[in-house]
């Protein structure tokens, strides 16, 4: 019986977020720390497994309501129909052949729900994963963050942009360059490596009761953008520099520069998104160690790099007083 798996791992952002999904650059890492799993297994007919989120069991209305804030109104089921959906529109779009075989699939994530950490994109990819390796089926690298980002776009109307796709698909540490003109006519932006060697130290910390929906954050932005507002488009364009100055800080190995810039990043979307009291908790809990701090993705998360082990040791104290959970994002 065939039997096939892909896997997908958390990410963050480190400079240029959130100008991915207005034609930005980006520096983002995978987090190993955290992954999402998918298996196919043939079958007579497709299944699709709910996993335990999935599940509409309580014990309580508090338990109810308590969940529903942390995760949301949707499981994870909706994110392998989507990728089930576009993957085989992919396929008769490209003239390709589907041998026909049917399976049960079922997917599997410890990411952190809904803090930032691309947790929605990594069900997906990891689902187009496993259905490539299915039906034997190669997509271009280049194009396959693209058919993840059309899944959550086109499929569940969600407000998202490359940066969880790409550096999920690539891995590692990747520079994107998501210029408007390549993404219209090629379908992706240009995406680099960048040695995860040149990195500082870095660590990750988050908030598991800071769950909300990333789009749903991302909205006030678009908004703004949607109605013309200079500022943001400024500020937005700024970032995405944030990120060139960045590549450019570690090739020469300068990471006092590239600190600094994680910092002004984090201010510059602060000019421009509402930042939550508990977010900003974590922010300040972490700037008050010497450390520099902005948000992993959309909130509910932070990264930043830290000088010595002495500091880091400072630093978990403080986040743990706060209750936030810190660790050290595995990159390689």
């Amino acid at each position: 019986m065939k039997r096939t798996e892909g896997i997908a791992f958390a990410r963050a952002g480190l400079l240029g977020n959130p100008s991915d999904g207005y034609f930005g650059k980006i520096i983002a890492v995978s987090v190993r720390n955290f992954r999402a799993r998918v298996v196919l297994e043939e079958n007579a007919e497709i299944v699709i497994v709910p996993a335990a989120e999935d599940e509409e069991r309580y014990a309580s209305l508090d338990e109810f309501a308590r969940g529903t804030f942390l995760y949301g109104y949707y499981g994870g089921v909706r994110l392998v129909k989507a990728a089930i959906k576009k993957f085989h529109d992919y396929a008769r779009s490209s003239g390709m052949t589907l041998e026909k075989a049917n399976f049960s699939v079922r997917y599997e994530s410890d990411i952190p729900r809904q803090i930032g950490l691309a947790g929605s994109s990594a069900i997906i990819t990891a689902t187009f994963r496993a259905l490539m390796d299915f039906y034997g089926l190669t997509v271009p690298l280049d194009i396959q963050p693209s058919l993840v980002l059309s899944a959550e776009r086109d499929e569940l109307d969600i407000n998202a942009g490359f940066m969880d796709r790409v550096i999920q698909v690539y891995e590692g540490c990747m520079f994107m360059d998501l210029d408007e003109n390549l993404i219209r006519t090629l379908g992706h932006g240009r995406y680099e490596r960048l040695d995860p060697g040149l990195l500082p130290p870095l660590y990750l910390a988050y908030k598991p009761a800071l769950g909300k929906v990333s789009g749903r954050v991302l909205n006030e932005i678009r908004v703004k953008v949607d109605r013309g507002d200079a500022f943001t488009i400024g500020v937005l364009k700024q970032l995405g520099e944030l990120a060139e100055e960045g590549r450019a800080a570690l090739r020469a190995g300068e990471r006092k520069t590239f600190s600094v810039l994680m910092d002004r990043n984090f201010e510059l979307r602060r000019s421009i998104q509402t930042i939550s009291p508990a977010n900003q908790e974590m922010i300040a809990a972490a700037r008050a160690c010497g450390v520099s701090a902005k948000y992993a993705g959309s909130g509910g998360s932070i990264i930043g790099d830290y000088r010595d082990e002495s500091m880091f040791a400072d630093l978990k104290r403080a986040m743990e007083n706060i209750g936030a959970i810190i660790l050290k994002p595995i990159v390689a």
